[in-house]
């Protein structure tokens, strides 16, 4: 006769470990596909590969390799910290930007992305540079304080004599929040990320590195080949029309929407 006493019984998990092991392995999983891409990522395999010779060197009883990793691994925590600022405030940024917090709607009113969209168009006609920054969800309030804040209603022939060049702020973004143009001359932050395309300038770059941080939708006019682009979550669409801005501004998902466009 068998003893099965000698052996204890098998845990059975109940619905909150089961659920539990869900949300870890979500966050998890959330957490590498959002590193992935990023100079981030080598930072935390190189993490791994350091962890990896901390338990040999634990195993074989390396005493001095082992005392000098776990002090590295103690105050490589605060350096952590450091090194990924830009992640860790990207990454608190598209949490707040998450369906389950918020309802998609509209990005603007038609009036507001008729004036816009005439702006682009004027803009790229006269193969004018230019850099508008539509607001959304995340509030863009520490941009603003590099350039100069405004209070002026949405209009195309502002947003035009904005860009004109030679004028004190068209070097800048204009960044539009409602039906208000909150700021002009704003700098923004360049991607961290390699781009392809060498040919994209400081706008596209500016524009990627807004969109990689918050949710706004960042136009951008070549000065160079006067062509339209959008930068949103992290992706560069090229080559639109300023009817096709208009689209996007007046719809309730314009990833969605972006997606038909080929990326850079």
């Amino acid at each position: 006769m068998n003893d099965t006493s000698l052996f204890p019984p098998f845990p059975v998990p109940g619905w909150r470990d089961v659920v539990q092991i869900l949300l870890i392995a979500f966050v998890i999983y959330r957490g590498l596909r959002f590193l992935v891409g990023t100079k981030a990522l080598q930072i935390v395999l190189g993490l791994v590969l350091l962890a990896g010779i901390y338990i040999a060197a634990f195993l074989l009883k390396f005493g001095m390799i082992t005392y000098l990793l776990g002090a590295l691994f103690t105050y490589g925590v605060f350096a952590a910290l450091v090194v990924f600022v830009p992640e860790l405030r990207s990454a608190l940024a598209r949490l707040g930007q998450s369906r389950i917090f918020r309802f998609f709607a509209p990005i603007k009113s038609t009036a507001v992305a008729e004036q816009v969209a005439e702006a682009v168009d004027r803009l790229s006609r006269n193969a004018t540079g230019a850099i508008i920054v539509i607001e959304r969800e995340v509030a863009l309030d520490d941009f603003l304080t590099s350039g100069t804040e405004m209070e002026a209603r949405v209009s195309a022939d502002l947003l035009t004599t904005i860009f004109t060049p030679y004028s004190p702020l068209h070097d800048g973004a204009v960044v539009i929040r409602g039906d208000q143009i909150v700021g002009a001359g704003c700098i923004l932050p360049l991607t961290q990320r390699p781009v392809a395309d060498k040919s994209l300038g400081t706008r596209h770059r500016a524009a990627l590195g807004l969109s990689e941080e918050t949710d706004a939708l960042v136009i951008v006019v070549s000065e160079e080949s006067a062509a339209i682009s959008v930068a949103i979550r992290g992706q560069l669409r090229r080559g639109l029309s300023s009817e096709r801005v208009q689209v996007l501004l007046e719809g309730r998902s314009p990833e969605a929407a972006l997606a038909e466009e080929p990326p850079v």
